[in-house]
């Protein structure tokens, strides 16, 4: 029995949001598969692609659920998940979260991730139909520190990609991976909310990192298309589309392939750069790592 498992999910279609199509995210999933296999020791049966129409949040959670099942039962030393869709925000209902600026709204947002079957309800995102970041968080913190955990999220993860999603309209131009919220009214609501517990504090003097941003488990390694401030970008490289940090991140690891995970950031981070993307990705790591 293999000691690895990857579970990769790209979804360029939206059941119930038509207009919010993307179309790199699905590539990025295959893309993400040939890479475990060339060159990390990944075998098809190793790895289940979950894209478009499969990709609901009952699969995905279901897929994920049972990986990591198998990785605290011991069977798994390695376990990647990435994902690869629309971001979008959320209210934070416990408050571990920092005020940002939602729309003209100061108020506390979760980061949350879109599958196929994303939905309203109301004036927010139903919660069945979307994945939170504390969800993830959730599921991977408990996993033993003898598997380690590679995720990679290429979304948006900011409420800035609000104005750019107008981009959508322009077929050639890179596509942000972010839908804002349905409304404002649930952030209002929640935030004029009494009783909320204050932010958790982390080391330093720092306020806690995102969930999806700073995942508390050694073990651990997380790669984001962007800061939590910013979009990622869906675009076309050679005729072809994709994520702009799977693409330049698979191309680094290629031409690259004795690199270190720190190396491959910064060789990522040059080439969005170059190409003039103004996404920043992140790498968050123990030094153990």
């Amino acid at each position: 029995m293999s000691d690895r498992k990857a579970l990769l999910v790209g979804i360029n279609q939206f059941k119930y949001v038509p207009s919010a199509e993307l179309r790199g995210c699905v590539n990025d999933a295959h893309d993400m598969a040939a890479l475990l296999k060339d060159t990390r020791g990944f075998t098809d049966d190793d790895i289940t692609i979950l894209t478009d129409s499969v990709a609901t949040k009952k699969t995905i959670m279901q897929v994920l659920g049972r990986l990591i099942a198998e990785a605290k039962a011991g069977n798994l030393t390695y376990l990647v998940f990435a994902l690869s869709s629309h971001g979008t925000q959320i209210p934070d209902l416990n408050g571990d979260e920092d005020e940002e600026l939602i729309g003209n709204v100061k108020a506390r947002a979760d980061e949350a991730f879109c599958p196929y079957d994303l939905k309203k309800k109301g004036d927010q995102w139903d919660p069945k139909r979307i994945i939170a970041d504390d969800e993830l968080h959730d599921l991977l913190v408990d996993v033993p520190e003898s598997c380690l955990i590679e995720v990679y999220l290429d979304t948006c993860h900011s409420g800035t990609g609000v104005k750019a999603i107008e981009l959508m309209g322009f077929p050639d131009m890179p596509r942000p991976r972010y839908l804002p919220p349905p409304t404002l009214a649930a952030f209002k609501r929640f935030h004029s909310a009494k009783g909320l517990p204050k932010p958790r504090s982390i080391v330093s003097e720092r306020k806690e990192m995102r969930a999806v941003d700073a995942i508390a488990r050694k073990g651990t390694i997380l790669w984001t298309g962007c800061q939590s401030d910013q979009t990622s970008a869906d675009a076309q490289f050679d005729g072809r589309h994709n994520g702009a940090f799977t693409y330049h991140y698979i191309k680094a690891i290629r031409e690259n392939p004795a690199a270190t995970r720190q190396e491959i950031h910064t060789f990522v981070q040059a080439a969005l750069k170059k190409d003039k993307f103004d996404q920043l990705p992140q790498l968050e790591m123990d030094a153990t790592n």
